[in-house]
């Protein structure tokens, strides 16, 4: 494995990102401060608590997933979509460079990014709301898990993708109602009966009551559990990637 090679590809993405600066970074952290007014402000007026915990405070664990996964979403599948597009990845497959190094490199870029804009986000909420992490090492493991395993899905989308319009089916369709769906402003205990049984089939629940235990010290679902779905996330996507690369599926074909 050559750290040289990696660290090549990893600031070439990096610094594409810091290029668009305020696409990349300003507009989500704009977007979701408008998600602490609408949702922290308006509805949290008639919300008090949730869960025992202040409502504006409540929603902040799951703005932050929501803001992570689509942007690692997003990132990921770009940053290996573009070179495809323009037909530089197939130099990078000639060179003496192996897939896991590619892998790393850019799933590595597109996690930075996501990380970078996720901290940007947590302390844009303190602005908004009185926010004490309890379990800080967890909250930062959380989230940089997070930010490797769909940062990984989205190296997975951008090969699979032919079309720019195909990028943005995947957290557009899928992703965002996901999160949405996964208690990201709401407790899923609040659910009836079978529609909460159904919920638990949704894994963005674990990452986000995982995510939300690290800061007030409650979940959901057990957080062993938490941790099992994101690492089981994780090796499915790493699995799937080196499938990719084994078969050349999208790449080679």
């Amino acid at each position: 494995m050559s750290p040289t090679a990696i660290w090549t590809m990893y600031l070439f993405e990096m610094k594409r990102f810091f290029r668009s600066l305020v696409q990349s970074l300003i507009s989500p952290v704009i977007s979701t401060s408008l998600y602490f007014v609408v949702f922290g402000a308006a509805i949290g007026r008639n919300i008090q608590e949730m869960d025992g915990i202040p409502y504006g405070a409540f929603i902040v664990p799951g703005l932050v997933m929501l803001s992570v996964m689509t942007q690692a979403v997003s990132n990921g599948s770009f940053g290996i979509y573009f070179p495809k597009f323009m037909g530089t990845v197939y130099e990078q497959l000639s060179a003496p460079v192996s897939f896991l190094e590619i892998v790393i490199a850019y799933a590595g870029a597109a996690a930075s990014k996501a990380l970078l804009i996720g901290v940007m986000i947590l302390a844009t909420s303190t602005f908004f709301v009185d926010l004490h992490i309890q379990h800080p090492l967890m909250a930062a493991a959380f989230l940089v898990l997070t930010c490797i395993s769909f940062s990984l899905m989205g190296f997975i989308i951008g090969i699979w993708a032919e079309s720019f319009e195909q990028l943005q089916l995947v957290p557009l369709l899928i992703i965002t109602p996901l999160v949405f769906l996964g208690g990201s402003f709401y407790s899923v205990s609040m659910l009836p009966g079978v529609w909460h049984t159904i919920s638990l089939f949704n894994p963005v629940v674990y990452l986000v009551s995982g995510f939300r235990w690290a800061f007030f010290g409650t979940a959901e679902v057990p957080v062993g559990l938490s941790l099992l779905a994101i690492a089981a996330f994780t090796g499915l996507c790493l699995l799937v990637i080196w499938r990719i690369f084994q078969t050349g599926w999208r790449i080679r074909q």
